[in-house]
């Protein structure tokens, strides 16, 4: 395993002993870099005592993870945290998602936006390397309750997008949907198809079914490669899910994966993560970075490592067992959520394996929606609101919520 739980004294020791293996701007002579500590005369870390708080440290230190550190060289005078953040992909693709060790490339992305686009760039330029395929050729296919990313990466990357309808109440697709887009795609021209399959949409928590699109795309005899989004997902789904779960890499047809930290995670905003099998992600290597020690393949070039560090602190403060906990205790909350709403005879959407619960527009009023933050799947035409059952989201907050929608019915 490697994923073990850490004591606060591990983790402070293993992140200052990182540090110290990254450049020392004050003590070393370095001076070709284009980058220093974060400006003391604003962050001055006099105010601190940074011997007990490992992130901020890390975060004044302001270390830069450009590049991707699974593939080799990178920059040395980062070499201490990119360690951290290596132990980070590791974790996530074999521990969480079933991987075997040294198989995988990935790196901390700035969220699951950048992990997906990431993706379908990686494929679109293997489909054109290995392929001699035009962008016209080359196409993305996802559900119409993929998350919008999809569509802000083909329009980026100049290729078309096609949409699987999904069955309204059970969010699911089926072998005719996913035919049915397949043949609209080819009828255009389209020879290469990338998938994006969804583990846990963001408005509905739903799971597609991957040997669906699989299937559907072998008995066309049409080349595709396999994305799976669980930006919301990730840190969710695969404690669950624990058995029969096929959306992770021991699945073949897998071949990357989006998380996403600072969601189910509680991580600081910026920290997605992309996780690919090895011998893909280099399809996206900027040979024009020459000036960076290994080049760069990532989407978005400089980062912090203070982001790979707070995602590893926080899965070694746990370990398994207790982030097994932690998925247990928000799947108990949202059981009992849902057992009221029957009671009410409320009609909404869950994955079983889902701690989102999304509810028909019918049942929500508008003042409901304001008081309890719900999130309608469209602000202008709501047909949904959903309840994102997180760690703040006790039984406390949400009796009042209940109480409330009883009251509302029965009046």
């Amino acid at each position: 395993m490697n994923w073990v739980k850490k004591s606060q004294k591990e983790i402070k020791e293993q992140i200052f002993k990182a540090l110290n293996k990254n450049v020392n701007y004050k003590n070393e002579s370095v001076i070709g870099l284009p980058a220093s500590i974060l400006d003391e005369k604003v962050f001055n870390q006099d105010r601190f005592d940074l011997s007990e708080v490992p992130f901020l440290a890390s975060f004044l230190l302001n270390p830069n993870h450009i590049g991707c550190h699974t593939l080799g060289s990178s920059e040395s005078f980062f070499v201490g945290t990119q360690e951290i953040e290596r132990e980070v992909i590791s974790i996530c693709s074999d521990a969480i998602l079933k991987g075997y060790p040294e198989e995988f490339d990935g790196y901390i992305a700035s969220g699951g936006t950048e992990a997906n686009i990431q993706a379908i760039w990686m494929y679109r330029n293997y489909f054109k390397c290995e392929k001699s395929a035009l962008n016209s050729e080359i196409a993305v296919i996802c559900s119409v309750d993929s998350h919008y990313s999809m569509d802000k990466g083909a329009n980026l990357l100049s290729i078309p997008i096609f949409k699987v309808e999904v069955d309204f109440d059970s969010r699911s697709i089926s072998h005719e949907s996913v035919l049915k887009t397949v043949s609209e795609a080819k009828s255009k021209g389209v020879k290469y198809f990338i998938v994006v399959s969804n583990m846990m949409t963001t408005m509905f928590g739903s799971v597609d079914n991957i040997d669906i699109y699989v299937n559907v795309l072998k008995e066309e005899k049409s080349d595709f490669k396999l994305h799976v989004d669980g930006a919301f997902g990730g840190f969710y789904y695969p404690f669950s899910k624990l058995h029969d779960n096929h959306v992770n890499f021991k699945n073949p047809n897998v071949s990357s994966v989006t998380l996403d930290a600072h969601k189910m995670a509680q991580a600081p905003y910026g920290t997605g993560i992309f996780i690919a099998r090895k011998n893909l992600i280099q399809y996206t290597t900027t040979q024009e970075a020459s000036y960076v020690e290994g080049e760069d393949c990532t989407l978005i070039g400089s980062r912090s490592g203070a982001n790979a560090i707070a995602i590893w602190m926080i899965l070694s403060t746990y370990g398994p067992n207790g982030w097994n906990e932690k998925i247990f205790v928000l799947q108990k909350r949202t059981d009992y959520l849902c057992e009221k709403l029957n009671e009410l005879k409320v009609d909404f959407y869950r994955h079983p394996d889902s701690n989102i619960v999304t509810i028909k527009e019918k049942f929500i009023s508008t003042e409901m929606a304001n008081e309890f933050g719900l999130i309608p799947d469209n602000h202008h035409n709501p047909l949904w609101y959903k309840i994102v059952v997180m760690d703040h989201v006790t039984l406390e907050k949400l009796d009042p919520f209940i109480l409330k929608m009883k009251n509302e019915l029965i009046g």
